[in-house]
This record gives structure tokens, sequence and C-alpha cells, in this order.
């Protein structure tokens, strides 16, 4: 982990300490990989979050009209990255 680490103090049901500790142990990880994996576990579920967030609010918008938009922000987003040339 990076130097610029923040120390969290969390609580967790013996059940899934044992879980995950004996997750990591199965997998040859240490005690010390145990910040990584949790680290992991929340950058995950705040992307599934966002996604599922991101869904809700499309949800009433018709496929077709869905696709239009993203085709349209990949085409802009591509042009965009193209380098200039000169």
């Amino acid at each position: 982990m990076p130097n610029d680490t923040i120390l969290w103090t969390v609580s967790v049901s013996k059940d899934t300490d044992n879980a995950v500790r004996s997750f990591l142990a199965q997998r040859g990880m240490k005690k010390r990989d145990l910040s990584k994996f949790i680290e992991d576990a929340v950058k995950w579920r705040v992307i599934d979050q966002t996604m599922a967030e991101a869904r809700g609010k499309f949800a009433d918008l018709p496929p077709e009209a869905l696709e239009s938009i993203i085709d349209e922000a990949v085409t802009t987003t591509r042009q965009a990255n193209v380098p200039k040339a000169g």
C-alpha cells in the first residue's frame, strides 16, 4: 500500500473475520494482505453502488435512446483523445 494510507478501525462479526482470514489463508495470503483485500472490496462496492445508481437514473429510458446516448458519448470521447497532427 502507498505511504499515504489512513488507519481505519472497523468492527466485523466473528463469522466474517473467520471467513475472510480463511479465504486469505487458502490463497497463501498473509495477515498483512487483509488491508489490501479490504481496500479492493471497498473499491468494488463503491463501483457497484455507483453503477446501480446510474442504472436507476436511466431505467425509464428506452434501450434505443440509451444506446444512442452511449454511442454519442463514445464518439465524442474518441474524437477528443485523437492526437492533433503537426
